[in-house]
C-alpha cells in the first residue's frame, strides 16, 4: 500500500511566485490552541516553528483541496486557487 507521502511525489507542481494562500494574522497563530491547521493540511503545507513561534507556510505544496479553509476556526487563512496555469499538477488522476 503506498503511504501518503509516495503518491503525493508523484504531483508535480508550477509554482507561482505569488502565493495562493495566506495567514491573515500571525498573532492569531500564536494563540490558537492545538494549531489544527498544522495537522489537517494533507500536504503539509502549515509548520508551527516553536522557536520562532509563528506558523511557516509552504505554498508550494499545496494540493488545492481547501481543508485549510475549513479547518481553521478562527477564519485567519486566506486560500484562494492559483492563477491560471499554476498550482498542482495531477499526474495520474
Amino acid at each position: 500500500m503506498m503511504r501518503l507521502e509516495d503518491k503525493l511525489f508523484l504531483n508535480r507542481y508550477q509554482t507561482d511566485k505569488h502565493p495562493h494562500l495566506r495567514i491573515k494574522d500571525r498573532e492569531v497563530c500564536r494563540h490558537c490552541e492545538g494549531k489544527p491547521c498544522t495537522f489537517i493540511c494533507p500536504a503539509r503545507v502549515y509548520v508551527w516553528n516553536d522557536r520562532e513561534e509563528r506558523i511557516e507556510t509552504a505554498y508550494e505544496g499545496c494540493v488545492e483541496c481547501g481543508t485549510c479553509r475549513y479547518g481553521c476556526a478562527h477564519d485567519n487563512i486566506d486560500w484562494r486557487y492559483p492563477r491560471g496555469g499554476f498550482g498542482i499538477l495531477y499526474k495520474y488522476g
